[in-house]
């Protein structure tokens, strides 16, 4: 049975590592999945469409939102979810990639994966005969841009010709959000500190992806620059996971790229600020913007079930 209003591509069977592999049409078609099944959970209406599916979630770092909401996400859809940790699987002790894709793919019927060498995940959907989902690598971090978009949606009613900027370090996040302004027509201006740009082979592929949508995709390292006319406002954490050893030096240097009140009146005036989470009040951000009234930190956490329930969805029946 089809639950879209309009079934349009089949995603039926692929992997989903970075947006920049799928075409305008299709993160478009996942965003209105999306929509969909949040509006069928809001109305309380089943959604059995992964009855009998299982998802293997690999973890090799913790997480609070990526698990929660893929697990919660497949018994919602009437799946299965096992959480793997690297004591779990003999991946830990050294099995090469190789097998354990071949494996797993015997038993699940997706892989899930946050990790953080990115060429692993590439390794381990090539050997895998079931889709496997980015659940965060070092260079990307597919699946918060989509529930980032779904939020910046919600609340702007289009992302074409919007502008998200996003002030911080140029990390995974950063390039996700990149890829998916690029695919749906959202200009994203990125203000870095020199030395924290964002990977420039990512912001070449995007910048060409951008053509097909007629996004702009701008660096500059003035945070005013990216919050003038804003229609949202985006950070991270200063010190990412694994970087923590920096952190005394990069609290001195990001010190400028805080996002404060100051910097907001800059933006229209009903930008909405976004935060991945976890967020560190009184460094990357000011306690009165993010629990202040543009905040819409929790829409964006939340969106991270919806989006994924349809990733989920489209890449396991094609609907």
């Amino acid at each position: 049975m089809n639950h879209l209003s309009e079934k349009v591509i089949s995603l039926k069977g692929r992997d989903l590592l970075t947006l920049l592999d799928y075409a305008p049409e299709e993160v478009q078609q996942l965003l209105t999945q999306a929509l969909e099944l949040k509006q069928k959970a809001k109305n309380g209406e089943p959604t059995p469409y992964l009855t009998g599916k299982s998802l293997g979630m690999i973890f090799e770092n913790a997480s609070t939102r990526t698990r929660v909401s893929f697990e919660v996400g497949m018994t919602q859809l009437g799946g299965h979810a096992l959480f793997l940790s690297p004591k779990d699987l003999q991946i830990g002790r050294g099995e090469p990639i190789k097998d354990t894709a071949n494996v797993l793919s015997r038993y699940v019927d997706a892989i899930m994966i946050r990790t953080n060498s990115h060429e692993s995940v590439e390794e381990l959907a090539h050997y895998a005969t079931v889709p496997v989902i980015n659940a965060l690598t070092d260079a990307y971090h597919p699946c918060q841009a989509l529930a980032d978009a779904l939020t910046i949606l919600e609340k702007k009613e289009t992302l074409i010709g919007k502008k998200l900027a996003y002030i911080g370090d140029g990390n995974n996040v950063c390039h996700s959000l990149l890829a998916i302004g690029a695919k749906t027509g959202m200009d994203v201006t990125v203000a870095t500190p020199k030395g924290y740009e964002v990977d420039q082979e990512i912001f070449q592929r995007a910048t060409e992806a951008a053509k097909e949508t007629g996004a702009t995709l701008v660096q500059t390292t003035n945070p005013q620059v990216a919050a003038e006319n804003a229609d949202a406002i985006y950070t991270d954490v200063w010190a990412s996971m694994g970087y923590e050893a920096e952190q005394s030096e990069r609290e001195e240097i990001f010190q400028p790229y805080q996002v404060n009140d100051q910097l907001l009146t800059l933006a229209k005036k009903d930008v909405s600020f976004l935060h991945c989470l976890p967020a560190h009040r009184g460094e990357e951000v000011t306690a009165s913007v993010i629990d202040g009234p543009h905040s819409a930190i929790y829409d964006q956490a939340e969106n991270r079930l919806h989006a994924q329930k349809a990733v989920l969805t489209a890449l396991l029946t094609g609907e």
